[in-house]
C-alpha cells in the first residue's frame, strides 16, 4: 500500500469516529451533499421564481407559466449554493405580449382546455460573493 492510500484509510477513518462520514443508518449526511430544505428556505422562493422566468424565456406559448407547487427542493453548498427542485409550472391568464413580469398578479387558467401544467427539474447555481446566477439544468414535460 503507498502513503496516499494510507493517509485516504487514516482520514476516512477520522472523519467516521467523528461522526462526519456519510451513514445512511443514522440520519447523517456528508458534507457538501444535497439536502432536502423546507419551501420556507429564503432562496428557495427566489429560485423558483428564476425557473419560471427561465421557462417562460424559452417557451413560445402566448401565456406566461408561473410555479404552482414545489414537489421537492434540496440545497448543496459547494463553491457557491446549488438548488436542485422538482416542481410544477402552469399556465397563467397574463399574455406574454402584455409584458406582465409580476407573475403575483397573474391568476392560473382555470380547468379547461387553456389549462395546462408542466412537471419540471430545475438546478440552479448561486455564487454570490460573485455576483453570478447560472440555470444549470431546466428540464420540462408535460
Amino acid at each position: 500500500m503507498g502513503v496516499k492510500t494510507l493517509l485516504l484509510l487514516l482520514l476516512v477513518s477520522v472523519l467516521a469516529a467523528l461522526g462526519l462520514a456519510a451513514d445512511s443508518h443514522h440520519g447523517h449526511s456528508m458534507p457538501g451533499a444535497p439536502v432536502n430544505i423546507s419551501q420556507n428556505d429564503r432562496g428557495l422562493q427566489q429560485v423558483v421564481l428564476n425557473a419560471a422566468y427561465s421557462f417562460n424565456n424559452q417557451s413560445n406559448d402566448a401565456y406566461l407559466f408561473k410555479p404552482s407547487a414545489i414537489r421537492r427542493a434540496q440545497k448543496q453548498i459547494v463553491k457557491g449554493v446549488r438548488y436542485i427542485i422538482d416542481l410544477e409550472i402552469s399556465r397563467t391568464v397574463c399574455h406574454k405580449r402584455r409584458n406582465s413580469k409580476n407573475l403575483s398578479k397573474c391568476d392560473f387558467q382555470p380547468k379547461g382546455p387553456l389549462h395546462q401544467t408542466f412537471q419540471c427539474h430545475f438546478e440552479f447555481w448561486m455564487i454570490p460573493w460573485k455576483n453570478e446566477n447560472t440555470t444549470q439544468i431546466l428540464h420540462c414535460k408535460a
